[in-house]
């Protein structure tokens, strides 16, 4: 269905939105958001806190002879460098990478990884992955708000996160904090797209906003003249969250619910470890201790 043969009339998507909300928004759904200014020794710090913790991941958690799920993002490259030279001087042997991205998979290409295939593979023993938040203490976490690149598909990066017998995500402190805020990305079946919309709007009512994404141009809630369609064949919603989410895992299982979404982004793991890079170092934290305490 053309997204230009719509009425705006028909939707129940809270429109207009304020021009707060647009700028929000539209920073949240694109690659090219606007960040303050830092300084150049700021990234190198950031970035140099990343590798510790990258090396740290790989020399903690990964043996000779494991099959392991390669994350996509910053974090999750210089892990996958880290573990390609680690393979090069023999600290470890074995070993085979089941990519989570076409991005993930040039990557340990390059440094010679050997890589098998997901559907091919009875068992992963262990994988890594950025993440863009996380849920402070339950370690739940959100996937998929930055723009898909290429053949990049939630749904694959999430069935190895959850078929991983231990996961470990690699992030910033500033990524790790309750009452989150922002997108949840929902996969859902194209051709009735509005509906399941409509529905999510109707669920969320007063806390979210809900936009189709568009593979090009600004973002918008009909996803403009070009909205997305991943490799699968779905159109992606952003939720929008303008008021803070109390209890991630809830959102998820209501999300799971509704009749036309096919995904999410919200993945909950246990065991589930976070190595957090910091100001003062580097930190981890699971999960284990509050399935504990329920």
């Amino acid at each position: 269905m053309a997204s230009s043969a719509i009425p705006f009339s028909h939707l129940n998507l809270h429109l207009p939105l304020s021009r707060a909300s647009l700028a929000r928004a539209d920073c949240l759904a694109t690659t090219r958001c606007r960040f303050p200014s830092v300084t150049r020794s700021c990234l190198a710090d950031a970035s140099s806190a990343l590798l510790q913790a990258a090396k740290h991941t790989v020399d903690t958690y990964i043996k000779s002879g494991m099959v392991i799920g390669l994350g996509s993002g910053h974090a999750s490259d210089m892990a996958i460098q880290y573990l390609g030279r680690q393979l090069r001087t023999g600290a470890l042997k074995d070993i085979t990478g089941i990519p989570m991205s076409v991005a993930s998979a040039s990557e340990a290409a390059k440094v010679g990884i050997p890589l098998g295939h997901y559907q091919d593979c009875s068992q992963i023993d262990f994988a890594f992955d950025d993440a863009d938040v996380i849920e402070e203490g339950t370690l739940v976490a959100i996937i998929g708000r930055r723009r898909l690149q290429g053949n990049e598909s939630i749904i694959q990066e999430k069935s190895i996160l959850k078929a991983a017998d231990k996961l470990v995500f690699i992030i910033q402190e500033k990524q790790y904090k309750c009452d989150l805020e922002g997108l949840i990305p929902v996969l859902v079946q194209s051709l009735n797209w509005m509906e399941t919309a409509e529905e999510i709007d109707d669920l969320f009512l007063g806390d979210a906003e809900v936009w189709r994404r568009p593979s090009i141009g600004h973002a918008g809630p009909l996803g403009g003249d070009f909205p997305l369609v991943t490799s699968e064949g779905h159109n992606i919603l952003d939720v929008i969250f303008t008021s803070p989410i109390l209890k991630l895992a809830e959102v998820a299982e209501s999300l799971d619910k509704i009749d036309g979404v096919v995904e999410h982004g919200v993945i909950s793991k246990i065991p589930c470890i976070a190595v957090i890079t910091s100001d003062s170092g580097m930190y981890t934290v699971d999960n284990l201790q509050a399935v504990r305490e329920r």
